[in-house]
């Protein structure tokens, strides 16, 4: 499995972006990323030239859209291009089934975001009756995102779904519309691509999107292992009855990447804190030098576990990393 640092959440001229695509993506480049989403508001015309700029820049270019409405702003991957224009509050499955219909994904963007007047639109009022047809949530947007206060709703709301046995992945968005040397360090959304990662494809994107196969950070890569019933399963896979109630988790904090030359991590040490629908389950302390942890765990009553990494963030305490969950069938 290769994890790929994605930004899914981007806008050009061809919305209200500043910068060009090539230009976008030339930073990209620069910051280390693989690939992006373009998602322009309620257009795909900024796609046209996505051939030329990938070849030019080495940055994977997904076909993506802003769905952007009174009612909220909802983000459609790896299709060109979905009608939304009748689509109104309570109806808004339609419009999703659709997107699935031709193999894309939908992700809720900015859904705890301050709404109209001062942005139209971009607090979430959609009624979903069926949360199981959300592919993904935006729970982490803008630059430096766990000090953003819209975001800790997002966050809990994602957890409260998956209590509730809903398996939504969750993503950070940058929401990026101009770049500048003083702009804040963004997160990132790691993608579990399998195969080849020199040319990566639209569907094994949206594919690692549907699956849940994502680590969400300001820099470290974090990655679990679960050994049960003698095999492994990772971030997004389904453990099955069968492997039995007790199992060896092993996780690993991976060298983070520079993010335009900001250095993210500033503490000495980070806590692994192991959490799930039972609550905390145990923590651990990673440093440079000692990045991996291991802990033999009961999966009794578990549904679902993800891994957080906590600590400095700059001068604050935040967490800096979260891995998607690793969920278990029911018993």
């Amino acid at each position: 499995m290769n994890w790929l640092p994605f930004e899914l959440h981007t806008h050009t001229p061809h919305s209200d972006g500043i910068h060009t695509l090539h230009d976008m993506c030339r930073k990209a480049a620069e910051l280390g990323l693989r690939g992006i989403a373009l998602t322009d508001h309620n257009t795909t015309s900024g796609l046209a030239d996505a051939a030329r700029v990938t070849d030019e820049t080495g940055i994977c270019i997904v076909p993506g859209m802003e769905w952007t409405t009174f009612y909220g702003h909802m983000l459609t991957l790896g299709v060109p291009y979905c009608e939304w224009r009748d689509l109104g509050p309570k109806d808004i499955l339609k419009g999703i089934d659709r997107v699935h219909r031709q193999g894309g994904v939908v992700g809720i963007a900015h859904p705890f975001s301050m709404g109209s007047p001062i942005c139209t639109g971009c607090h979430w009022k959609y009624d979903i009756r069926d949360w199981h047809q959300i592919d993904y949530m935006e729970v982490w947007h803008e630059t430096l995102p766990p000090l953003r206060n819209h975001n800790a709703p997002a966050f809990e709301q994602w957890t409260n779904l998956l209590n509730q046995g809903v398996r939504i992945a969750a993503t950070a968005g940058r929401d990026w519309h101009h770049s500048s040397e003083n702009s804040d360090p963004p997160a990132f959304t790691y993608l579990g691509i399998a195969g080849d990662d020199r040319a990566v494809p639209t569907e094994a994107v949206v594919e690692a999107i549907r699956s849940g196969r994502i680590c969400v950070s300001m820099g470290p890569l974090v990655t679990l292992e679960l050994r049960a019933g003698g095999q492994t399963y990772g971030i997004g896979d389904v453990v099955p009855q069968a492997a039995g109630e007790s199992a060896e988790l092993s996780i690993q904090v991976h060298t983070p990447f520079r993010t335009g030359g900001h250095q993210l991590l500033q503490g000495p040490s980070y806590t692994l804190i192991v959490e799930s629908n039972l609550g905390e389950l145990c923590r651990g302390t990673v440093t440079e030098s000692e990045s991996a942890f291991s802990q033999t765990i009961s999966s009794e009553g578990l549904t679902w576990l993800r891994v957080r990494l906590h600590g400095l963030l700059g001068m604050a305490l935040a967490d800096v990393a979260f891995t998607n969950p690793l969920y278990f069938e029911a018993r």
